[in-house]
């Protein structure tokens, strides 16, 4: 099967590679859609994931299908069901599962490779995160289950109440799914600031009560503060992954508030924060990672009831051939997510 493999920093490949065959417990699917990620783009760029993957190896983690073989054991799946499965499963055995805290269990079994006409399927995916999906489903929509289950995750940790005053920051794919569930569902005034006017417009539509260019604010904290009669937001989303805007984030909140430094930084990377506004002002700084199965659960079922147009998000469907222009066109911000039809 032709497949991407990640070799290093901006080091990408499609190569012929053995088609998977499933062991005891497995399945593989016939790749539908695969959609790309930020995360993806970020681990293009960097050349590995201190979690996820090391290369070399098969990359890509968003997608759904349709079985095509099932391994021993496998007695739930048929061929020819429709399904998505997530990147990874917790074990549920060890000292943070038995907490019902799956997003650390340090032995998730993480699965990569989805950029590629087939994938197999881990058995513990197979058991924990995978799930059927309608025939009235596309592709492309079911496969962003994952990154909508990290998010449904992060809006959890956030203590957003309705009407709260929230500030995202970053307007990729993630920030702009943050955008639409905490409008649409918790009714929270959304304050949108990114870098790419076309996004800000698709977030407007997402539900964002007000967007703004943030190359066009000379003090974005301070920005902030007049728009919320000086105190800052009740709650802050950081989406971008970049240390500083983590800072920016922490200087936007009000006292009381909560801080959602949501974005993956680059390793050993560090921030500073101002102890004083930290104990007197009473901030919650939170680091929230990843999903668990009941968000990816929620995630597929927000998407199944078509309740929010996720598919603004598609900017295009391209071939898998295409691949590695795709990500050159994410780093240039051309395109959101691409739906890759292998």
């Amino acid at each position: 099967m032709l497949a991407a493999l990640l070799y290093g920093k901006e080091n990408l490949s499609l190569e012929q590679v053995a088609d998977p065959t499933p062991g005891v417990g497995e399945v593989v699917i016939k790749v539908g859609a695969a959609t790309t990620c930020g995360t993806d783009l970020k681990v293009w760029r960097r050349g590995g994931h201190a979690k996820m993957l090391k290369p070399p190896t098969l990359f890509g983690h968003e997608a759904a299908g349709e079985i095509v073989a099932v391994g021993e054991g496998v007695t739930a799946w048929q061929v020819g069901q429709r399904v998505v499965a997530n990147n990874s499963a917790p074990c549920m055995k060890c000292f943070f599962c038995q907490r019902q805290e799956y997003s650390l269990c340090p032995n998730l079994t993480w699965n990569n490779g989805t950029f590629a006409q087939y994938l197999k399927i881990p058995a513990p995916i197979v058991q924990q995160n995978m799930l059927p999906i309608p025939d009235d489903l596309p592709y492309e929509l079911a496969a962003m289950t994952e990154p909508l289950a990290c998010v449904l995750h992060g809006v959890a940790r956030s203590n957003v109440k309705a009407g709260d005053c929230v500030v995202v920051l970053g307007d990729g794919a993630i920030g702009l799914m943050f955008v639409a569930k905490l409008a649409h569902d918790l009714k929270a005034e959304v304050l949108l600031f990114g870098g790419n006017d076309q996004r800000l417009e698709i977030g407007e539509k997402l539900g964002a009560a007000k967007t703004f260019n943030y190359r066009q604010l000379p003090d974005l904290p301070s920005f902030v503060k007049e728009l919320t009669q000086g105190w800052g937001a009740d709650v802050v989303i950081e989406a971008t992954g970049v240390p500083s805007v983590w800072e920016t984030a922490i200087a936007c909140a009000r006292p009381g508030a909560t801080v959602n430094l949501f974005g993956g930084c680059p390793r050993d990377t560090t921030i500073t924060v101002n102890t004083e506004q930290l104990h007197y002002s009473e901030l919650t700084l939170k680091g929230v990672f990843h999903n668990t199965p009941e968000y990816v659960r929620a995630a597929l079922s927000l998407l199944t009831s078509r309740k929010i147009p996720f598919e603004l998000l598609i900017s295009e469907h391209r071939a898998l051939q295409d691949l590695e222009q795709v990500f050159c066109d994410m780093r240039e911000r051309k395109v959101i997510k691409v739906a890759m039809i292998p």
